[in-house]
């Protein structure tokens, strides 16, 4: 009788050892319900990227040492970069991107910027216009253009966007201020109307100088169009590099720019030019580079990608 006990009790055990493990076993195999995951988990341990040596990449880097974010940067390109925000909004997924503003990927989704608690990314700046000296005198209707071209974040963007869905910087610049005459008038000199062209621009040649940057093709485009088209003058654009921008200004190789990131991006270069140039003050406020994700994304800081 005792035996039957003893047996008794060893097969009870066994089968609520079994009991045991096949319920841990469970646990262990089930997949995690969303709210389990970290934050890193939902991102894919991954934060996309653009043009290796890029400032903004540079900056990033910088920002994994700062905030300790055991994350990859991924390199690519302003085109796989926003390739793949594309693809993760229309699935309702969560993905973080290097991202400047003005760019047209703001007037196409609903992002915002995450707070950079320890100024990795350094603050928001102003795009200005910038002459040479002797404008003012030898031209003084493009002078007075130059200095009265602003314009917001709806503006820019949607430039930007129209020149991306065109694939032509000049079509889009000529659609663009059709559309936006009101706003066109604002800047032109007594005597002209954004919807009356010109046939055959005939007036004195005017050179503008730009960066193969997204927002300064827009800028650069709408203001020849506005030059040549409604106030009759040559324009010439020169693709160049930033640091050759400057120079090039203050060389009187080239009458304008709308593409002066200050005071931090293009400090330097402007420092180098010091009273060479002249500075018309901001056509555009509140530029500046960060990390980015979708409004839906329910973190706010830099900080929070370590949830």
């Amino acid at each position: 009788m005792l035996k039957k006990k003893k047996l008794v009790l060893i097969l009870t055990l066994l089968v609520f050892a079994m009991v045991s493990v096949v319920g841990c076993g469970g646990g262990e195999t089930a997949e995690p319900s969303d709210g389990a995951q970290s934050v890193k988990d939902k991102f894919g341990g991954r934060i996309i990227g653009i043009d290796p040596g890029a400032g903004i990449m540079v900056a990033s880097e910088k920002a994994l040492v700062e905030y300790d974010l055991d994350y990859e940067l991924m390199e690519g390109s302003d085109a796989t970069m926003v390739a793949t925000l594309k693809q993760a909004i229309d699935n309702n997924e969560w993905v973080a991107v290097t991202g400047w503003a003005p760019h047209w990927k703001f007037a196409t989704w609903d992002l915002k910027f995450l707070d950079d608690p320890k100024g990795v990314y350094g603050e928001a700046e102003t795009i200005n216009t910038i002459v040479r000296q002797g404008l003012k005198e030898d031209l003084p209707e493009v002078y007075e253009v130059c200095d009265n071209f602003s314009w917001g974040d709806a503006d820019i963007g949607s430039a930007m966007g129209l020149a991306d869905e065109l694939g032509d910087d000049v079509l889009a610049a000529r659609q663009w201020v059709q559309d936006n005459q009101d706003l066109v008038n604002s800047w032109l000199p007594e005597g002209y109307d954004a919807g009356t062209l010109v046939d055959n621009p005939s007036k004195e040649e005017v050179t503008l100088l730009y960066v193969e940057w997204a927002c300064a093709r827009a800028e650069t485009n709408v203001m020849a169009d506005v030059l040549k088209n409604i106030m009759g003058y040559e324009v010439e654009m020169m693709s160049v590099g930033a640091a050759a921008m400057y120079q090039g200004l203050a060389a009187g190789e080239g009458d304008a720019f709308f593409t002066a990131w200050l005071p931090v991006t293009h400090g330097e270069y402007m420092n180098q030019v010091g009273d060479k140039v002249e500075d018309l003050g901001p056509s555009y406020e509140g530029a500046r580079i960060g990390l980015v994700v979708p409004a839906y994304v329910d973190i706010d800081s830099i900080e929070e990608l370590n949830n």
